[in-house]
């Protein structure tokens, strides 16, 4: 059992929280000022949690399920579990039934009065890990996209919101940057996401590329799931760029912190290209001389 696992089970708040450290990007950095930290921290564990309800990844001893109020005996029950979810981040917002029972909701009730934060947000976010119960492939592209609206792109207007920033604009770049995170992901993790009897290619690529769902089973990549992921990789960078100039388009720290995000995909799909886009083996990663080099040239407005 890891330390985080341990802390998990003695607390599933402060066990939730410490996952932050294991996070692909910088979920509240140290240059950020404290109040916004503390707000994106409270943010940062709900979308944790529901992670890990929709991806059955609680820790054991049902201590989530009691605290939600579900049975002992369905607490493997995962749409259960987010609709009991669900109820309970209705009582951040609505109080009529109390006060939230999770203690990660009712970290979230201050920040979402101190930043007038609004539900829908918070309910594509569960809406997202529902539907991963119920769907495991994406025939088309556009239904990929339409995915990751729930799944990733709340993220940004929630930062952006919690940062006092959202205009119509803003949104919509941060949307494209999310959207790419969220692809750049799951090209990361095609291995792990089988796994789970997950795939999230498009069908309609896959048979372009004439690659099929045993191709991916396998411990190396062949020349038609390599091109297929050259392919995806593309059209996250191309939505890297357009979301880019979300970055010069705030100032101080909250720039820092974009550019660490359009950096952090930059860098990712660097090491992806570098392992000529053989992802089977396990994700591509890259260093942090490859995401600080690449976070200059996102705040030099160079690409």
């Amino acid at each position: 059992m890891t330390a985080t696992e341990a802390a998990y089970t003695v607390d599933p708040e402060r066990g939730t929280l410490a996952k932050a450290a294991d996070e692909n990007f910088p979920v509240a950095p140290f240059f950020l000022p404290r109040a916004w930290r503390t707000d994106l921290m409270a943010v940062y564990g709900f979308a944790r949690l529901v992670d890990d309800i929709g991806d059955g990844d609680l820790a054991p001893g049902g201590a989530d399920a009691r605290l939600l109020g579900v049975p002992e005996d369905s607490a493997d029950d995962r749409l259960l579990m987010l609709d009991a979810f669900e109820e309970d981040l209705r009582r951040v917002f609505d109080g009529s039934d109390g006060p939230p029972r999770h203690p990660l909701l009712r970290r979230l009730l201050p920040t979402v009065r101190r930043r007038a934060l609004t539900p829908e947000p918070f309910l594509g976010l569960i809406a997202a890990n529902r539907q991963d119960q119920l769907v495991a492939r994406y025939e088309t592209y556009d239904d990929l996209l339409a995915y990751c609206e729930l799944s990733a792109n709340p993220v940004g207007r929630l930062v952006l919101a919690v940062t006092g920033t959202s205009t119509p604009e803003r949104i919509r770049r941060s949307g494209e940057i999310c959207t790419a995170l969220q692809i750049v992901e799951h090209l990361q993790d095609v291995a792990e996401d089988l796994g789970r009897d997950r795939i999230y290619l498009p069908a309609e690529d896959m048979k372009r590329f004439h690659v099929q769902e045993r191709d991916l089973a396998v411990p190396s990549a062949n020349a038609s799931v390599r091109a297929l992921i050259a392919y995806e990789a593309a059209r996250a960078r191309d939505l890297l760029n357009e979301g880019a100039p979300l970055v010069g388009s705030v100032h101080g720290r909250l720039r820092l912190l974009l550019a660490g995000f359009v950096a952090g995909g930059r860098a990712a799909l660097r090491a992806i290209a570098a392992a000529d886009h053989d992802v089977l083996p396990g994700p591509p990663r890259s260093g942090k001389v490859h995401l600080l080099r690449e976070a200059g040239v996102v705040l030099r407005g160079e690409g």
